[in-house]
């Protein structure tokens, strides 16, 4: 009996010290994804814009008159907007699951037309947006807001800036041009010079990266990490859920062809476009 008992009393103490020992090891991302998995399930669409104005000039325009129905579709049935970082933490797991009928804003490169036409319709819905900066265009293309626009974006509390490398380079092309030592070290500037000159010029905190055109690979996603980013984001259109990796994360991209019929049924329902 006394045998018996000891033998028993061994293996709780050994397992308490294995849940112990989980505890105290760091997950990987993989774990991190499994560990998700046991949350509740979300279907969080990212959706991804680039620029407006009154007329869509190009694929990548959406008529700000659409971006005003987009976002009153939102409001209208229920959906709220939240921050990109907090869907992000939710993936390690420092918040709970996002509520159903969330959505997240994402915008790319910069255009001055987020200044000029999509700001007054944020501070006026109050409503979060994340912003996929490449500093070499800012107060230098003409296409670009300033450095200046931009504080004027962060003083509202509405706006975060966040990476899309320094450039916006194609690294598929830039791979197959270049020499291998060259490539690494472009990879490398594009990541570094980026993330250091946007926390520099906000004194925030840049650690989320949206790749330029969609463009990843586990390399490029290792360097990514190395160079301290914990969250990346393509072009894949789904919905964020339980299964995704944090270190490629889609959105839709949002285009002033897709309006209402596919915003709603695909973009918001967790329905893949077709």
């Amino acid at each position: 009996m006394i045998k018996k008992f000891t033998i028993q009393k061994i293996g709780i103490m050994a397992i308490s010290m294995f849940i112990l020992l989980l505890t105290l090891v760091p997950l990987t991302h993989g774990e991190l994804r499994n560990r998700a998995e046991s949350f509740q399930a979300i279907q969080v669409p990212i959706l991804l814009y680039h620029r407006f104005g009154p007329m869509a000039s190009d694929s990548m325009t959406v008529t700000t008159d659409n971006f005003k129905s987009d976002l009153k579709y939102l409001s209208d049935n229920g959906y709220r907007v939240i921050p990109l970082g907090d869907l992000v933490d939710y993936y390690f797991g420092r918040k709970k699951s996002p509520l159903p009928h969330s959505v997240v804003i994402t915008v790319d490169d910069g255009h001055k037309s987020v200044y000029t036409d999509m700001l007054p319709l944020v501070k006026k819905c109050q409503i979060p947006v994340t912003l996929f900066i490449y500093p070499s265009a800012i107060s230098n293309a003409n296409y670009a807001m300033t450095w200046s626009q931009l504080r004027e974006l962060k003083e509202t509390g509405l706006f975060d800036f966040q990476s899309h490398t320094y450039w916006h380079p194609n690294f598929k092309k830039d791979k197959a041009r270049l020499k291998p030592a060259e490539y690494e070290s472009s990879v490398v500037m594009q990541l570094k010079k980026s993330k250091e000159r946007l926390e520099k010029e906000f004194s925030a905190r840049v650690n989320m990266l949206a790749w330029p055109f969609g463009i990843y690979d586990d390399d490029l996603i290792r360097k990514a990490k190395e160079a301290g980013y914990v969250a990346t984001f393509t072009m894949e259109r789904h919905p964020a859920g339980n299964a995704d990796n944090v270190m490629v994360l889609p959105r839709f991209l949002m285009t002033n062809g897709e309006r209402a019929k596919t915003f709603a049924r695909s973009f918001l329902k967790g329905e893949k476009s077709s």
